[in-house]
């Protein structure tokens, strides 16, 4: 019989991403068994297999502290006097510290995966207490906060050679954290997966005498390069293109209020705020070209889920975006901070022949079936889960 195994996902807040999420579902839907620590974000859905450790106010926050506090002084007197002392050499608060840790210690997962990288140094204690550690290696984490941030640099390259197995998002990351010497066998790239039964594939009828309509979506950040896109879209009104473009997750961000004020922009340009996944996924659906003008990502999921619908995608080559997007067969790749090639690859799409559209967005649905699929994320995740073990799942 194979081992049921305790894994915990930790990203900090319950529900998390949608990966995250997505990630989550389908252990559980495989037997795992499932821990979820931290603060409770919204409506926890609740998955069988899996026990969850929230927290929302001060209040269930000092009752969770009072329970494992018991727990370990009754049960584990032993380990929760080595973790006290760990947590005694630390400059963080120590209750915050003992919230989040005395949980996870009492449980004892055989599987602790950290979400994200820089919190490598707050939880690499695990290890002290035979649970093994796996860290995701994400865009922003990896590519520029230890390049900003000399102090992470130093951290990741102190700590990175003891983590015990590594998550990449793309093949891209991987690269990137080696520089911080994570070693290669230790990594398992493993891409984001759709629950493509969700997101049915829609062949569009474009018609070139409407107006083009384009969309990005994302928080309003350096990173993304709606600057760039702005500027972008003041050369196809300049080029006699007509276009509406619509950015969701900026809402009245005052930087690019102003920037499309300057570029007389008000009657092509729309801002939204966030949308629910739902409303994402319809948005997508009625726009003709998703747009990513980012400077860095990993391998976006907004463009994977326009891949999957049948929305035709213009990316910037950043990251891991050339994993998933051929330039020219599946979709578009354009140089990052260049709105002049942006621009040209838009005004090309506008006077596309709806057959060449319609191959595009079908191989593009191609790509997402082979190669991010819920299914396979899960069975690659596993096993990467079974490397660290050394045991059967």
């Amino acid at each position: 019989m194979s081992k049921r195994i305790k894994i915990a996902i930790y990203s900090g807040i319950v529900p998390s991403t949608t990966f995250i999420e997505r990630l989550s579902k389908g252990l559980a839907a495989k037997g795992s068994h499932l821990f979820l620590f931290g603060l409770k974000n919204g409506r926890v859905p609740p998955l069988p297999n899996s026990t969850y450790i929230t927290y929302s106010n001060m209040l269930s926050k000092l009752l969770v502290l009072i329970r494992y506090t018991f727990l370990l002084f009754v049960i584990k007197p032993k380990e929760k006097r080595k973790l006290d002392k760990i947590i005694s050499k630390s400059k963080k608060k120590q209750l915050v510290l003992k919230l989040k840790y005395y949980p996870v210690l009492y449980h004892c997962p055989d599987i602790f995966h950290l979400q994200w990288a820089k919190s490598v140094e707050d939880w690499i204690w695990v290890q002290e207490f035979g649970i093994k550690l796996i860290v995701s290696l994400r865009g922003a984490h990896i590519n520029y906060s230890p390049l900003v941030d000399s102090k992470i640099a130093t951290t990741y390259e102190a700590l990175f050679p003891k983590v015990d197995g590594f998550h990449a998002v793309s093949k891209a990351i991987s690269l990137e954290a080696m520089k911080y010497h994570a070693a290669l066998h230790k990594i398992k790239v493993v891409y984001s997966g759709l629950e493509l039964e969700r997101m049915p594939f829609q062949l569009k009828i474009v018609d070139v005498n409407t107006p083009l309509k384009i969309i990005s979506i994302g928080r309003a950040h350096w990173k993304k390069g709606y600057t760039y896109a702005l500027n972008s879209a003041y050369l196809l009104k300049v080029a006699g293109v007509d276009f509406q473009y619509t950015i969701v997750g900026v809402g009245s961000n005052e930087e690019l209020t102003f920037q499309r004020s300057q570029l007389e922009l008000e009657n092509e340009v729309l801002f939204l705020e966030k949308l629910s996944f739902e409303e994402v996924l319809e948005s997508i659906r009625k726009a003709d070209v998703l747009l990513l003008p980012s400077v860095e990502e990993g391998i976006a999921n907004v463009v994977l889920e326009a891949m999957a619908l049948g929305t035709l995608v213009i990316s910037t080559n950043c990251g891991g975006m050339d994993e998933v997007i051929v330039d020219n067969e599946n979709g578009f790749l354009v140089p990052i901070r260049n709105s002049e090639v942006m621009a040209s690859v838009l005004k090309r799409i506008s006077e596309l022949p709806l057959p060449t559209y319609q191959k595009i967005v079908i191989r593009a649905r191609n790509t997402i079936e082979e190669q991010h699929n819920h299914k396979k994320m899960v069975v690659e995740m596993r096993d990467l889960y079974q490397k660290v073990l050394n045991t059967e799942l």
